[in-house]
C-alpha cells in the first residue's frame, strides 16, 4: 500500500510549494505562497505538504483557530491540491493521513470550502466524495453566480437596452495600473455608506498583490469627462474570470455605469475564449440570500452555481 507523509508547512517550504502549485491539476494562483501571506498576522497558518517518500504529492492550504483546522479562512475558497497523475484512490488514502495528522495534533473538527466545480471541467470532486465517506456533513451552501462563456450569452434584454443607451453617453473604460482613484472615490466610500463594511482587502494590499500577480489582478474603471464613476477589480485564473469587487458612485448608478462595464467585461473575456465569469455568492447577513444582487446577476446573464462547505469531527 501507498504510504504517505504528512508535515507541517514552514517557510522554507515556499519554493517547492508554489512550484508544485503552478503545475497541480486543481489551483488558483490564490494559494500561491505570495497570496496568502498577505494576511498572515490575521491567521494561524496550518497548511499541510503530503509526501511519498521525498516526492510531494498534495498540499492543503489551511489556517488553525484553536482546535479547529479551515482550508484557509483568509481565502475565497480552499481545496486539497494535487497533480493531474494522482489516481482518486490515492485521494481518499491522502485524506487518512492528513486526519491522522490532524489527530496527532489535537485537531477536533475540519471545515472544508471546495474550490466551485465550474473552476476545473476536467473534474475535482474527489476530495468531496471522501470527505463525505468518511462522515464529513454539508454544512451549509451558497448560491455562487456565474456565466458560462462557452455558451451564447443570456443577458437580458432590458440590461441590453439601457447598455445601448448608455454607449452614446461618451463614457471611457480605462485599464488601471493603481487602485486609488477606485478604493478611495468609489469603493470605500459606497461600502461604508451601504453596508457600513470595508473591503477585504485594503488599497496597500491590493496594490502589493498587483505588483507581484500582475498578469492575475487587473482593475477596470469608467470615467466620464475625466471622473470616475464605476469600476470594477478582476482576479484573473486560468480559464476563469473572477469580479472581485464592483462598485460605482451615485452619478455612476444614475447611467448604469457598472452594468456598462460588466457587460463590456463579458464580451472581452468571452472573445478571449475564457470559459467562466464568476461574479461570486450572494449571501446576505440578514436574509436567506440577497435577492437584489441575485436578481443583478441573474440579469447579466448568470446561473447559479453551488459553494459548498463541509465539516467534519475528527476521530
Amino acid at each position: 500500500m501507498t504510504k504517505y507523509t504528512v508535515k507541517k508547512y514552514h517557510p522554507n517550504d515556499a519554493a517547492i510549494w508554489n512550484a508544485f502549485i503552478a503545475q497541480s491539476k486543481n489551483a488558483t494562483f490564490l494559494f500561491q505562497r505570495d497570496f496568502m501571506e498577505y494576511h498572515q498576522d490575521r491567521f494561524d497558518d496550518f497548511s499541510l505538504l503530503v509526501f511519498e517518500d521525498e516526492k510531494l504529492k498534495a498540499v492543503l492550504p489551511a489556517n488553525k483557530k484553536e482546535n479547529n483546522v479551515y482550508s484557509h479562512q483568509g481565502l475565497t475558497y480552499g481545496s486539497l491540491v494535487f497533480s493531474h497523475k494522482l489516481k482518486a484512490e490515492n485521494v481518499g488514502l491522502i485524506l487518512d493521513q492528513v486526519f491522522v495528522f490532524f489527530k496527532e495534533n489535537k485537531i477536533s473538527t475540519f471545515y472544508y470550502k471546495p474550490i466551485p466545480g465550474f473552476y476545473f471541467p476536467e473534474g475535482n470532486q474527489q476530495t468531496d466524495f471522501f470527505l463525505f465517506k468518511r462522515g464529513a456533513v454539508l454544512e451549509r451552501k451558497e448560491m455562487n453566480l456565474a456565466i458560462n462563456l462557452g455558451l451564447p450569452l443570456q443577458i437580458s434584454k432590458s440590461k441590453l437596452k439601457h447598455f445601448r443607451r448608455i454607449e452614446d453617453l461618451d463614457l471611457d473604460i480605462v485599464e488601471e495600473h493603481q487602485f486609488d482613484s477606485f478604493w478611495d472615490k468609489i469603493l470605500e466610500p459606497r461600502l461604508l455608506e451601504k453596508f457600513k463594511s470595508k473591503p477585504v482587502h485594503t488599497k496597500a494590499e491590493i496594490t502589493a498583490l498587483q505588483q507581484k500577480f500582475p498578469q492575475n489582478i487587473k482593475q477596470f474603471s469608467v470615467y466620464q469627462e475625466d471622473e470616475i464613476i464605476a469600476g470594477i477589480t478582476i482576479f484573473e485564473m486560468g480559464n476563469v474570470v473572477k469580479s472581485q469587487y464592483g462598485a460605482t458612485s451615485k452619478k455612476g448608478e444614475a447611467v448604469r455605469a457598472l452594468d456598462f462595464l460588466f457587460i463590456n467585461l463579458i464580451e472581452k473575456y468571452k472573445n478571449e475564449k475564457k470559459l467562466f465569469f464568476d461574479m461570486g455568492i450572494v449571501n446576505s447577513d440578514q436574509e436567506e440570500y440577497n435577492s437584489g444582487l441575485l436578481q443583478q446577476k441573474e440579469e447579466l446573464g448568470c446561473t447559479v452555481y453551488n459553494q459548498d462547505f463541509y465539516k467534519i469531527e475528527i476521530r
